[in-house]
């Protein structure tokens, strides 16, 4: 294979959104700048409408999962056998049985490589494009392309199930505008319920509307006594509050019980099949970029017992949402990633485990303009080290973001007015591309 060559808010307190209607969509909403949200959208869509990008903190294990060394010695091998997939000639681990049918719908990396084998600096790498700087705070993949695209059918564009799950899936350098909107609770849970997407308790719909043009006729009479690019960005902060309460596709789209039971079943009735039904329905109904995680893998001792434990349900789920993406003629347009800080140790343990292994890991990509049905680069037969075609995080997100429609290395402006590229340095990999 080829290598890849805030003080404006105090003149507003009666317009707190507590006194709007007791909503707390600050998180999703709350602007830092005026100039954020006077933003002109200019990039233009990609093959990739949408990204579902599941997330497995820890250090997920590549010999136990996506690249197993079934002739390795057995203290390389690992204590877990590998299966056939329906690709000629590419196993995965043997607790992947549904994924392995569908690995025709899947790229395979298994030459991922960076230099960071501690957990936040490789979060960070994964979740940014960029290397840890002690100067600055970079952007997630999630607030860039809220940045570069905004809201589509009255949807956050950039939302995290169940919550923001490590500081680098935030907005960085860039305004809080562009942060991701966290559900609050985890849709496995009975009576799962997102917060904020329904009305204050004793407050109605009538009500509801009379505060709206109540702040209306306010935000109006600020417009006309003193013309600020401030005032104009708190219109939209509510504005945006309001539309997303007042939506129902909006509440249509995060509520899972609208989902036909048997669709329920397939995912999986469990944290991981939740989850990725959830990512299915909002990326249908109009989200761009969906984060979400599941389980922990940081397996330094008895990774038989715990990938037994955790595989199971991922393997259910992904598979499922792959095919069922496929079958509604949506995974053309939505790109699903499926990644981890970094891999493991070559060699098991004392304590029957692995440890912090950046050499080389691997990671999963579908849809979105991603080719079908290969396995893209190699680690050599210990798993130590890539052995053909070396992908950097820099060139995987910069091909992530080429999917999108997004130019890698776009400027955008960190604080004291310094240009900083969504990327720095990577190659658009073309032989991921379809």
């Amino acid at each position: 294979m080829k290598k890849c060559p805030d003080h404006f808010l105090s003149r507003r307190n009666l317009l707190t959104v507590g006194a709007v209607g007791g909503l707390t969509l600050t998180n999703f909403f709350r602007i830092r700048s005026a100039q954020a949200d006077q933003k002109h959208y200019e990039s233009k869509e990609g093959t990739a409408k949408s990204v579902i990008f599941i997330f497995l903190p820890g250090g997920m294990a590549h010999q136990e999962t996506f690249d197993p060394k079934p002739y390795a010695p057995l203290e390389y091998r690992g204590p877990l056998s590998s299966i056939e997939t329906n690709l000629t000639g590419v196993r995965v681990g043997q607790l992947f049985g549904k994924t392995a049918k569908i690995a025709d719908k899947l790229t395979i990396i298994r030459s991922m490589t960076h230099g960071e084998a501690a957990h936040e600096r490789g979060t960070h790498n994964m979740f940014t494009g960029y290397r840890p700087s002690p100067a600055l705070q970079f952007p997630s993949m999630g607030s860039v392309v809220a940045h570069e695209f905004g809201p589509r059918n009255n949807l956050p564009p950039y939302v995290l199930i169940p919550n923001q799950p490590n500081p680098y899936a935030g907005t960085g350098y860039l305004s809080s505008s562009y942060a991701g909107f966290s559900l609050g609770a985890d849709p496995a849970q009975n009576g799962f319920r997102v917060r904020d997407l329904s009305l204050p308790s004793g407050v109605e719909a009538e009500q509801f509307a009379r505060r709206r043009r109540m702040m209306d006729v306010v935000n109006d009479h600020f417009r006309k006594k003193e013309k600020s690019d401030a005032l104009d960005a708190v219109d939209t902060f509510y504005q945006r509050a309001y539309s997303l309460v007042s939506s129902q596709q909006a509440r249509e789209a995060f509520d899972i019980e609208k989902e036909d039971p048997k669709v329920r079943d397939a995912y999986g009735r469990n944290t991981a099949g939740a989850r990725m039904l959830l990512a299915r329905r909002l990326v249908e109904a109009g989200v761009r970029f969906v984060t979400l995680t599941y389980g922990g893998w940081d397996h330094h001792d008895g990774i038989e017992r715990q990938m037994k434990n955790q595989v199971p349900a991922l393997d259910q789920g992904l598979s499922t949402l792959i095919s069922d993406l496929d079958q509604r003629g949506l995974l053309d347009s939505t790109l699903v990633c499926v990644c981890s800080e970094f891999g493991r140790t070559p060699k098991i343990n004392a304590n029957a485990g692995r440890d912090h292994w950046p050499k080389v890991f691997s990671t999963v990509m579908a849809g979105g303009g991603i080719k079908r049905g290969q396995v893209y680069g190699s680690s050599n037969a210990t798993a130590s080290e890539p052995e053909e075609d070396a992908l950097s995080v820099e060139d995987w997100a910069t091909t992530m973001y080429k999917c999108l429609g997004i130019v890698a290395d776009k400027e955008l402006m960190a604080p004291g007015d310094r240009p900083i590229e969504i990327v720095n340095g990577g190659k658009i990999c073309t032989e991921l591309l379809a």
